[in-house]
């Protein structure tokens, strides 16, 4: 045995790499900042996150007590690796976002569990802490920069699988992650407010089921093109007030929602000349 393996170190490599030739056609692997709430208190979510038996993980852990400052976040998953965060999940034309994502689980509980029956917007959230704003919104603007991820997909676990999730839910503030470290989409509201105020005065133009499907879809949300409100158009509209309306997030396609969705469509994904 021996003597194959010094027969072995002696032979003469079959190949050599060359790197002077370089694809045009790649990108970077990680295309999506998924955030998300944990639903538990930290200890629960620290043991779920990281023992095997729950098959659920996440890159970075944000805790909600711990008296330090600054605020410890627990990167439980190298970034260059797949966590188990996003579960079944599209945008656009990607599907299973566990590939080409990295997640952030935030502690948060959500919503009281007597809240469950209530309207979305009628539960009593969990407030997220000025100390996880701000290590979330630092992180964030890290990530983003490291991995040049477009600002329409930094989004909510809610945005991905609209039928299943609700996190980070209608107290995380998407527009101040935009204002103060330049993370995420958001519409230029100026524009918003003459958008509405131009559909208040021309009903015509409010769209119908079908136009809302095509103009969700256009924006990232996976959905069936129906034509009627169906109960994924309906969710699909209710991820998308989550995340850019959640003062009101009722599933109704009403004239201030059309207006945000508008004007992010011209911001973000005009159409082609």
């Amino acid at each position: 045995m021996l003597a194959i393996l010094a027969l072995q170190g002696c032979k003469p490599a079959s190949y050599r790499l060359e790197h002077q030739y370089q694809s045009a056609s790649q990108d970077e692997r990680i295309a999506f900042l998924i955030l998300h709430y944990t639903d538990e208190d930290d200890d629960h979510s620290l043991r779920l996150l990281t023992q095997s038996p729950y098959k659920v993980s996440a890159h970075y852990l944000v805790p909600r007590t711990p008296d330090r400052t600054p605020l410890p976040v627990y990167q439980l998953v190298p970034d260059g690796q797949r966590a188990w965060h996003a579960g079944r999940s599209r945008w656009h034309h990607q599907a299973g976002l566990n590939a080409s994502s990295l997640g952030i689980e935030i502690v948060n509980l959500g919503y009281d569990a007597t809240d469950a029956e209530l309207p979305v917007d009628a539960r009593h959230w969990q407030a997220f802490t000025e100390a996880q704003i701000a290590a979330v919104g630092e992180l964030s603007q890290a990530l983003v920069a490291r991995y040049h991820i477009p600002q329409t997909q930094i989004l909510a676990h809610s945005d991905i699988a609209p039928t299943r999730k609700l996190d980070p839910g209608p107290r995380f503030p998407w527009r101040r992650l935009h204002l103060e470290y330049g993370v995420g989409a958001w519409p230029d509201e100026e524009r918003v407010a003459k958008l509405h105020a131009e559909l208040a005065h021309d009903p015509q133009a409010r769209w119908d089921a079908a136009r809302w499907q095509q103009a969700l879809a256009r924006y990232g949300y996976d959905l069936p093109q129906s034509g009627d409100w169906d109960a994924p158009s309906r969710d699909a509209l209710r991820a998308f007030q989550l995340h850019f309306r959640a003062a009101r997030v009722d599933s109704e396609p009403d004239g201030e929602s059309q207006a945000i969705l508008m004007a992010l469509l011209e911001k973000y994904h005009p159409p082609h000349p």
